[in-house]
């Protein structure tokens, strides 16, 4: 297993530097549509850790967080963080995603109680206000998918109380995005809407995909980006 997946790294690493650097939105979803069959090991190979990660994060800074507690898991792709919330006892799992091709590969995990095709950024995710315990966006934040200006769509759905969880990568390719998405993240704080639990840094996100994405004088080969993880608690209502 271990030298195929090595022999089909080049392969996989080609693929992701490609996703990377498509900015319109349009053209991702196609792309994502065309790579669902191969998504779940192609970043196995790749060692993606973010579901992973935003799961342990959001578990860990908030352990009361209820077995029967609502989740939405925003773009969704082929459900690996309905996995993760699985692991850990969590069923009532809602997921939206912008590809069709994505959410078949979900549907067939079983995880899910409902899955809804919606394009976030181009269209309003279908859910009311105030629905979900918990809502978690990771990996789609990044040019070509998830603008910033529909980060206030992943609160209107969360709950009073209720947490979001958003992930982005911190390589340098991703880092103009990165600003954005935090100038983003700050202004809602600072009206008010949230508050901030956690920002944690995270060094081995995935495989690097070119020179370009790691440290001077560092190969790529074996190497990893960084990525970053934030959890917000939207504020609660006035009493």
């Amino acid at each position: 297993m271990a030298q195929e997946e090595g022999e089909r790294l080049p392969q996989v690493l080609a693929r992701v530097e490609a996703a990377h650097g498509i900015t319109d939105l349009t053209q991702n979803l196609h792309f994502y549509d065309r790579w669902a069959p191969d998504y779940d090991q192609d970043v196995t190979v790749l060692q993606y850790r973010a579901p992973r990660l935003a799961v342990d994060c959001l578990t860990q800074a908030l352990p009361a967080l209820a077995p029967d507690a609502l989740i939405l898991d925003v773009a969704c792709g082929t459900g690996l963080v309905a996995s993760e919330l699985q692991a850990r006892g969590f069923l009532r799992l809602h997921g939206v995603d912008g590809s069709p091709e994505m959410l078949k590969q979900a549907q067939a995990r079983g995880l899910y109680q409902s899955l809804s095709l919606c394009t976030l950024g181009q269209e309003l995710l279908p859910n009311s206000e105030g629905t979900f315990d918990a809502v978690l966006i990771v990996g789609a934040l990044s040019d070509g998918q998830v603008p910033c200006r529909a980060i206030p769509e992943l609160l209107r759905v969360t709950k009073p109380g209720g947490l979001v969880c958003l992930t982005t990568r911190t390589n340098p390719s991703n880092l103009r995005y990165k600003e954005a998405l935090e100038a983003t993240l700050d202004e809602l704080e600072q009206a008010g809407a949230w508050e901030c639990l956690v920002a944690q840094p995270v060094e081995h996100w995935e495989l690097a995909t070119s020179e370009h994405e790691v440290a001077p004088g560092t190969s790529a080969k074996e190497s990893f980006i960084p990525g970053i993880i934030y959890l917000y608690r939207k504020q609660e209502v006035p009493r």
